[in-house]
């Protein structure tokens, strides 16, 4: 960057926001000549300024044609397969659906976790992977046998398996120790033998303990289901199925800048509003993009802005975002109006007939646009 273009591009720097200005230092070619460079800057002033959005523009409307209009182009119902059958991703509709709605539980929460640069190798990857995905008891056991006479339940253990999460049948034991309480458990090579004590007639507690056991976690983070690792350019990743945010970051080899879930919720609750905001925002959009549709991101952001703004996640529902409005026309032109109205009566409600909707319904020009601005002086 030569020297007087620094000067020229300084001069600009109460005009033009400071990310416009760093593109324009980026891009621009060391060979230009001074004329040139004041002539892009021109240009880029006056796009600028056409970006910009009018006062009385009705940012809202734009926004929900702009995302509602290539939303009736989506794919209805659609599952989309993340390289392998069993980590499924709601995509399409159904996933807008949940991220607009602001739905507690999601049908297939995920996460993407990026690992520091020391652990960015296949081994180092599958390692991570093998360690944080949640492995029950009854993934251990090979076989089970019921001997009513003696009352002992036999579980036989798969070797193989044993050795690849390197767990002995001690560990194994130890582990399901407090769901056994009653039992006498002794471990021999490849098997657990669990001994009642009680009297014959409580067969029925043997029969119990088979399914209880069979559902301990041995190891692993709660929630992860399924682990999958990948490679993106030159960082590996894992994917998952199944996301627990919080425990994912507290482990040392995981990099917390980059690691993400697609749960809004759990986002909100281990990093706060603004990451919500943020996920949201991504996740729409990501949607959005493998349908090759074209939204622009400010309408996404409008959304997302809306959702998040009393420092909450609100859905767009009846019960999130349209419960607050400050006009009783407004909510009862979205659902359940009786309601409203009658309940507006009876705590003696006032509109002020601020916004959109409740003028179109009463017939008088929206206070956007040309009927923003009040005439005070009376005309001859």
């Amino acid at each position: 960057m030569k020297k007087e273009h620094q000067d020229i591009i300084d001069q600009y720097s109460e005009i033009l926001p400071p990310y416009i200005l760093g593109q324009i230092d980026q891009y621009l070619p060391s060979s230009s000549t001074k004329v040139q460079v004041e002539k892009v800057l021109s240009k880029v002033i006056e796009a600028f300024e056409t970006a910009k959005v009018n006062p009385g523009e009705c940012v809202g409307l734009v926004s929900a044609e702009s995302i509602g209009e290539p939303g009736t182009q989506m794919t209805l119902n659609t599952f989309h397969l993340a390289g392998v059958a069993e980590v499924q991703v709601t995509t399409g509709l159904p996933r807008i659906i949940e991220i607009f709605d602001a739905q507690k539980s999601i049908k297939t929460p995920m996460m993407e976790i990026y690992l520091k640069d020391s652990h960015n190798s296949v081994d180092a990857v599958r390692k991570f992977a093998a360690k944080i995905k949640s492995t029950l008891f009854g993934e251990f056991a090979k076989e089970y046998s019921l001997d009513i006479f003696d009352q002992k339940l036999q579980v036989l253990l798969n070797k193989e398996f044993l050795a690849d999460h390197e767990i002995t049948a001690k560990d194994l034991a130890k582990s399901i120790k407090l769901k056994s309480k009653g039992f006498v458990i002794v471990v021999e090579d490849d098997r657990i033998i669990f001994e009642h004590k009680g009297k014959p007639e409580e067969i029925k507690e043997l029969y119990n303990l088979k399914n209880k056991i069979r559902l301990v976690k041995v190891k692993g983070l709660k929630g992860i289901t399924q682990v999958l690792p990948v490679k993106r350019g030159e960082k590996y990743l894992v994917l998952t199925a199944g996301t627990n945010l919080k425990d994912v970051l507290d482990l040392p080899e995981v990099d917390v800048t980059r690691t993400t879930s697609n749960d809004i919720h759990e986002v909100y609750s281990v990093l706060g509003v603004e990451a919500a905001r943020q996920i949201i925002i991504n996740e729409v959009f990501k949607v959005i993009e493998s349908q090759g549709l074209n939204v622009d991101l400010r309408h996404i952001m409008l959304v997302a802005d809306i959702m998040c703004v009393g420092g909450n996640i609100k859905g767009i529902t009846r019960y999130g975002v349209v419960s607050e409005k400050a006009s009783v026309l407004a909510r009862a032109s979205f659902e359940t109006p009786v309601k409203h109205i009658i309940n507006a009566a009876l705590e003696g409600e006032v509109d002020y007939l601020t916004s959109v909707v409740e003028n179109v319904m009463i017939n008088q020009p929206v206070p956007l646009g040309t009927g923003l601005p009040g005439l005070i002086t009376k005309l001859k």
